[in-house]
């Protein structure tokens, strides 16, 4: 049943995931695979190890052991096979040992390409990861040659991860256990390979980990472990069920290496196809392009990826002019900028708004792409109102000391978070707060400038808002401030290049200031943000498709998990 559903399994969301932990789970409750009668007993082994124990405890090489509880039918996790044993891990351990602790190893002891030091952190996949920094000097070596390795122990996680574990081979024979971590005594007949899956098994990492004790770092002591069940098959069987589990997880690391080819070429095909639009030199061109897509649409958005690429293409489309046709009788963007421009010197004869620097000419060398018949290229302080916020003054975060709370300060966080809008507010200005900033219009375009850079959001309300933020308010010829919105978002790939490879990352006013904007024809403008909006609409409707397809089959697969675990 596992195999006639590997692929429903494998291709759900989170599917190969799934099916590792379901392949464990099947493995270590003897469901992976038949039995066999002829198979000697894990009885069998059981007895070996023990008698291995009192012969070590007669020779006084380690310590008698305290007798354990047994075991009650109704203490057992899952019924068992035929031939398969609960059995505590004091039981099939011949020795659990616990490494030295940090009064006996300092940090200033630690030299390099010593003798290893084995701490949690070098236990990766089952094996012992080498950090040549992370080693003592021979003298200390043997001070703590109690804690040496042997070929064949198996070192465990006692802090941390809980259940982390791997293998000493002949390699790290005389390695030392490290601060953290236990090593465990095995019979020569135990097959360390299928220990290691019980290890790894789920059930049974949970039940350390909530046995474990701590707040901060969870710790495990000797008598959580050695009291854990595991359970335990004839010693023929733990070997093909070790085999059996290497071939299903090469056969999941396969599908892996698939789905991440596949989800590569699939993402290369969609930039390609998706580049032939936003390479259209006309509107008419764009038509037939698109055209020659859809046919595939299903193919292509099959996937959220796919679809906030499309979303992207079609803001790319937007600011090049290709989404909407163009309108001979519109007035032409040139005539705008000089309306702006005429509107900007009254307000400043007026007092009512300080005058602007004067900018460069844009070179035919600095524009982007070419524009349609009737667009100009422009810069945001041409286009209105432009220029930081203010952040002199500690915003108070109680609106109920304010009756009621009049000066709202956007910080970056709310902008990030705003789907296009702001909508919501968390801190506020006192009188002396606002009397050293300003109270930005409802409807300014907010950009951040530091930490998340290049996010932006259109103000919902009034408010103030700090350095980190830029405010752009269209000048009243200009009118929409959606279509200003949408370019921020082609430009943030732009304007993150900028940003220096710094812990906070940042831009400033200028590399704004000097941001070409194309800008169409004031009636086309507002046509291009109305279709903008509709195939937005569009591709929210797609995404919550997917979304439903996705659960549906993440259920599915859930489903499939339980029905052949039980």
């Amino acid at each position: 049943m596992l195999l006639s559903n590997f692929d429903v399994l494998a291709t759900a969301p989170g599917g190969v995931a799934r099916l590792r932990e379901l392949i464990l789970t099947l493995a270590v409750q003897g469901k992976l695979l038949p039995q066999d009668p002829a198979d000697e007993p894990a009885s069998e082994l059981l007895k070996k190890i023990r008698a291995e124990k009192d012969r070590l405890i007669a020779e006084g090489k380690i310590r008698r052991d305290k007798p354990l509880a047994g075991i009650a039918e109704a203490g057992q996790p899952f019924d068992l096979p035929t031939g398969w044993e609960w059995v505590r891990c004091a039981d099939y351990f011949i020795e659990l040992c616990t490494g030295p602790f940090g009064s006996v190893i300092h940090q200033e002891d630690y030299v390099r390409d010593g003798v290893p030091l084995i701490n949690p952190s070098h236990m990766v996949g089952g094996t012992i990861v080498h950090d040549p920094r992370v080693t003592l000097k021979l003298e200390d070596a043997e001070r703590l040659s109690a804690y040496a390795l042997s070929a064949g122990d198996l070192v465990l996680a006692r802090r941390g991860e809980v259940g982390r574990y791997a293998l000493v081979t002949e390699r790290e024979h005389g390695w030392l256990c490290g601060t953290g971590s236990f090593f465990v005594r095995l019979h020569e007949s135990c097959n360390r390979d299928y220990l290691g899956l019980l290890f790894t098994d789920s059930r049974f990492r949970q039940h350390l980990q909530d046995q474990s004790v701590g707040t901060t770092m969870t710790n495990l002591n000797q008598r959580i472990l050695l009291d854990a069940l595991i359970a335990l098959p004839p010693l023929a069987e733990q070997s093909r069920i070790v085999t059996r589990v290497e071939e299903l997880m090469r056969l999941c690391d396969a599908l892996e290496a698939k789905g991440r080819l596949e989800a590569a070429q699939h993402a290369q095909l969609v930039s390609n196809l998706l580049a032939t639009l936003t390479d259209s030199a006309t509107p008419e061109a764009l038509t037939e392009n698109w055209q020659r897509l859809a046919t595939h649409f299903d193919t292509l958005l099959d996937r959220p990826s796919s679809v906030d690429a499309l979303e992207q293409t079609i803001l790319q489309l937007a600011v090049r002019g290709l989404l909407v046709p163009q309108d001979p009788a519109d007035e032409p963007a040139s005539v705008l900028l000089k309306h702006i421009r005429s509107e900007k010197d009254r307000l400043i004869a007026a007092g009512q708004i300080k005058r602007d620097k004067p900018l460069e000419p844009i070179a035919d060398g600095e524009k982007p792409f070419d524009l349609p018949e009737g667009w100009a290229w422009a810069r945001f302080p041409e286009l209105g109102e432009f220029g930081r916020g203010k952040s002199k003054h500690r915003p108070r975060n109680d609106p109920t000391l304010f009756n009621p709370p009049k000066y709202p300060l956007i910080q970056t966080g709310e902008v990030s978070r705003a789907d296009g809008v702001v909508r919501e507010v968390h801190s506020y200005y006192s009188d002396i707060g606002l009397a050293q900033s300003r109270i930005w219009p409802k409807g300014t375009l907010c950009i951040t400038i530091a930490a998340n850079i290049a996010e932006s959001a259109i103000l919902g309300f009034d408010s103030c808002f700090p350095d980190s933020v830029v405010g752009f308010v269209p000048a009243d010829a200009m009118g929409n401030v959606e279509y200003f919105l949408l370019f921020v978002e082609t430009a943030k790939a732009d304007l993150l290049a900028f940003a220096p490879a710094t812990a906070q990352k940042n831009i400033n006013l200028e590399i704004l200031s000097s941001l070409l904007i194309p800008v169409p024809p004031r009636n086309e403008l507002t046509r291009i943000v109305a279709r903008v909006a509709a195939l937005r609409r569009l591709c929210a409707d797609l995404r919550q498709r997917l979304a439903a397809s996705q659960t549906a089959q993440a259920q599915l697969a859930g489903a499939l998990v339980e029905s052949v675990s039980n």
